[in-house]
């Protein structure tokens, strides 16, 4: 047996990066966009995954990419001594779209899993720590997000919207769908999902297609500030 084995991930991570980007409409990933010198939109969105790996964490980061991604895999190489970093093909027989990079990157990941998207930004009050603190409330309701309130409609049909009510100072997911037709009902969206081990399996229904969210019952952490980088704008 070989002496220096990595040790077992305490979690797992899946960062999706297969994604052509269209919207955005810049030539480089949009991942990659610049937002300070040497700070990309990717390190920002992966600074709460960091801070696990700061917290004493063995954080496995599985990168589900295209070879339309390859700028991106040799970016991320600064990261190899913080994370046990794995790379999976996105498997197009799963769907192209985010439930199939999700499913493609599932059989790589060991314990609790969070999913973090790599042009979502977590930021201002309550991020500090936000998906540690994910992370530990699956092992009392089995899902959690780290959301945004939020009630602009159009904003709320392009996301990971969630209706969200307080009670007894913990904040709880009624109701979650993605990307709503009508979205009047929702009053918040998500910005990383955490899963138990046990339940990750039905992490691409949340946002596939047709399928019922698992996030109703989550545990949801709210955060200032949840920016999609999905256009040049930013």
């Amino acid at each position: 047996m070989h002496s220096s084995s990595a040790p077992v991930p305490d979690v797992s991570i899946i960062l999706p990066c297969a994604g052509f980007g269209t919207r955005f409409g810049a030539i480089y990933a949009k991942e990659l966009h610049c937002l300070a010198p040497g700070v990309t939109v990717l390190d920002r969105s992966l600074a709460p995954v960091v801070e696990l790996a700061e917290s004493g964490l063995t954080v496995r980061l599985v990168v589900v990419f295209g070879t339309h991604k390859l700028d991106t895999v040799s970016y991320l190489a600064r990261y190899a001594e913080i994370f046990q970093l794995v790379f999976v093909y996105q498997d197009q027989a799963l769907e192209p779209d985010l439930d199939g990079a999700i499913r493609s990157a599932l059989p790589m990941t060991h314990g609790p899993v969070a999913l973090v998207l790599p042009d979502i930004v977590v930021s201002g009050a309550g991020s500090a720590g936000s998906l540690l603190a994910a992370l530990r409330q699956t092992g009392v309701a089995g899902w959690s997000v780290v959301a945004a309130e939020e009630r602009d409609p159009d904003i709320l049909r392009h996301m990971g919207a969630l209706a969200v009510e307080e009670r007894d100072g913990v904040v709880t997911v009624g109701e979650a769908t993605d990307k709503p037709a009508e979205p009047s009902r929702f009053n918040a969206f998500w910005g990383m999902v955490a899963v138990t081990e046990e339940e990750a399996h039905r992490l691409p229904d949340v946002v596939g297609k047709g399928a019922d969210s698992p996030l109703a019952g989550a545990v949801a952490l709210l955060v200032e500030r949840i920016v999609n980088y999905n256009t040049a704008a930013g």
